[in-house]
């Protein structure tokens, strides 16, 4: 295949993600003030795309309190900084079993909602852009299953739809970019889809270039996408996904590092991806163009 690198790259950045990070770096951030502030640094420093979980501000814990995500949907659109808001709806599909002689009950940890509750934050703070995780796998714990059953997945990303909010869809392995053409073609989803490949996240598509590439190859010439790589393939990623045709993720939710003992800031992941796309010989684009481009309304200040 040849290479077709992409020349107008916008770079998304995962500002604090959903997992048990906040005490293993002072800038994870957990309040929605203290989220919005790490956005709106990430966006001067050229990111086009803030992708938003929230969390418990005492605690750090992730939490899908509608009332902290409108809280920060309010301060990012508020501020004088321009940037695509893309929050997560992946929230409210744990399932943690028992042990493996004994994997019922479920345990009291587990979250598993419906549909429309999953979707309530996307409902009320209606950002541009929300993850739609497309599919079911075994998460890096022992007995931790994320879940999204088809049934579910035609159920959330109707209601996407119907709310106006671009799907970004997340794909763990080639199977889930499988079944995201089929709701592509059962009119769930519109089309040209936006999708987000997540390459490195246990137990899904190992992060090495062969797998990438199968990713890549499985992704309908005229959608877009995007790709990220955790930890120390962050930047690694970042290059090959530019030159495969695609866009770019960083941020603190996939990798905590800047260089070996140094802990990062998300400006400062987002400025490394810039600096290499720009050597690459390719620009990095902004917001407006990004709305252009995937067909989305920038939302007014809510209050």
């Amino acid at each position: 295949m040849p290479l077709e690198m992409n020349r107008e790259v916008f770079i998304t950045c995962a500002v604090t993600g959903g997992g048990g990070t906040q005490d293993r770096s002072p800038h994870v951030p957990r309040s929605p003030q203290q989220i919005a502030d790490s956005a709106i640094a990430a966006a001067k420093a050229g990111a086009a795309v803030v992708h938003c979980h929230v969390r418990d501000p005492e605690t750090g814990a992730p939490s899908r309190d509608p009332k902290l995500y409108r809280e920060l949907t309010e301060i990012i659109r508020a501020s004088d900084t321009d940037v695509v808001l893309n929050l997560t709806a992946g929230m409210g599909g744990d399932i943690i079993f028992g042990a493996p002689e004994a994997p019922l009950p479920l345990s009291d940890t587990s979250d598993m909602v419906g549909a429309s509750e999953r979707v309530e934050h996307i409902a009320e703070c209606l950002p541009e852009i929300c993850t739609l995780d497309c599919g079911t796998m075994n998460f890096a714990e022992a007995d931790y299953v994320m879940t999204n059953t088809p049934g579910m997945l035609s159920a959330m990303g109707t209601m996407m739809t119907k709310l106006g909010v671009k799907p970004e869809i997340e794909a763990f392995d080639t199977g889930h970019l499988w079944y995201a053409k089929q709701l592509v073609k059962d009119g769930v989803l519109d089309s040209p889809a936006l999708v987000q490949l997540c390459m490195g996240v246990p137990w899904g598509a190992p992060d090495d270039l062969n797998t990438f590439m199968a990713m890549v190859n499985n992704v309908p010439d005229d959608w877009t996408f995007s790709a990220f790589g955790l930890g120390r393939s962050q930047m690694p990623i970042v290059a090959a996904s530019v030159l495969a045709g695609g866009n770019v993720r960083v941020g603190l939710e996939d990798n905590l590092m800047l260089d070996r003992g140094v802990l990062a800031e998300n400006w400062q992941l987002v400025e490394r991806a810039a600096n290499i796309i720009e050597n690459l010989g390719a620009r990095v684009i902004g917001p407006d163009e990004v709305r252009k481009k995937l067909g989305l309304t920038k939302r007014a200040p809510t209050s």
